[in-house]
């Protein structure tokens, strides 16, 4: 591999950056006050707004919501932003998959949607309300898409619920596709900025303890000319330089494996349970099965035994069959035996 001039990265290994798709280092990056810009760049690339829709200004918002009322469920948000449309947008990064991430982000969607309405406003005065989800695992099987974006549409004019914006608007972004993307060439960062800065996120995986060098060297050759990037890059170096915020990263990145740990653990046991319960299921089956051939051997020969009796009898085929329930060829293979 030839030698890496680093000018992106000016004072730290890349070894000792922080995964930015772990939360703690997620918020710290992009839900600041000091990187409102990178986020505002950030949100447009996703988003994908161009011209009059761009995003210009942010405001960062409580992350707490609900909780309004007694036994309320509280929950506390990533990143959550009002644009100077008054929209309100959420940003959650997810780094294990705890398999409730759909329902948990309608409900996320919900409670910050209603969260505008204060006692004695109106309707009329909700205003859109986004969600955007950055998952390091997968969360839709059934397409390879790694930005899935959803709406509320009429199922067949595709007419929106709403005719001037979005009411709900919820974009899903696996990580874990996009960078199989990235991998297979499919992806260029030079033509697509959502690409660079999800190349970003991905340069770091702490949980295999891997940097990737590629990404690295694409993403500080466009540094060179995108400065929102390369301004990323330097607050990316400075928050994975500050031994407190190190400290606070390490601390979630040990809770989110030791999580992760304890996951592995009840699905091993639940499945070693169940293949214990399935052999005991199936020995119990087959004792069962036993007994009822068993059952079945013993009726077949109380027939025969009276099929034998009544053709001593000289008693009609016929009539044996009707009354055994034997069919005619089995009376006729007795009557056989009995003459021999």
């Amino acid at each position: 591999m030839r030698p890496i001039n680093r000018k992106a990265l000016s004072r730290i290994p890349l070894s000792k950056l922080m995964d930015l798709t772990v939360d703690y280092a997620f918020k710290q990056m992009f839900g600041s006050e000091k990187n409102k810009k990178i986020t505002i760049v950030f949100l447009n690339a996703i988003l994908q707004r161009t011209g009059r829709d761009t995003i210009k200004e942010v405001e960062f918002k409580s992350q707490e919501v609900g909780g309004e009322y007694k036994d309320d469920k509280q929950s506390r948000l990533d990143i959550v932003v009002r644009t100077q449309k008054g929209e309100l947008i959420n940003i959650e990064v997810q780094l294990s998959n705890e398999h409730n991430m759909l329902k948990r982000t309608l409900y996320y969607w919900s409670r910050l949607y209603t969260s505008q309405l204060s006692k004695g406003m109106g309707y009329h005065t909700l205003l859109p309300t986004i969600t955007i989800n950055i998952c390091n695992f997968t969360v839709f099987d059934q397409n390879d898409f790694y930005h899935n974006t959803f709406r509320l549409y009429e199922d067949s004019t595709m007419q929106r619920i709403s005719e001037s914006d979005d009411v709900l608007e919820v974009h899903f972004i696996e990580m874990n596709k996009f960078l199989n993307m990235w991998r297979q060439n499919e992806l260029n960062p030079f033509d697509n900025i959502l690409v660079r800065w999800l190349l970003l996120l991905g340069m770091v995986d702490a949980r295999k303890e891997k940097v990737y060098e590629q990404i690295y060297q694409e993403l500080e050759e466009l540094a060179m000319k995108d400065e929102m990037l390369a301004n990323a890059f330097s607050a990316w170096e400075e928050l994975s330089k500050s031994k407190e915020d190190v400290f606070a990263y390490e601390s979630r990145l040990k809770y989110i494996l030791d999580e992760e740990a304890k996951l592995e653990d009840v699905k091993y046991m639940a499945e070693k349970k169940g293949r214990e319960e399935g052999r005991e299921k199936g020995r119990e089956e087959g004792r069962e099965e036993g007994r009822e051939e068993g059952r079945e051997e013993g009726k077949q020969e109380e027939k025969e035994h009276t099929a034998r009796s009544l053709l001593a009898k000289k008693m009609d085929v016929d009539f044996i069959a009707e009354v055994t329930g034997l069919t005619i060829e089995r009376i006729k293979e007795i009557s056989l035996s009995l003459d021999q």
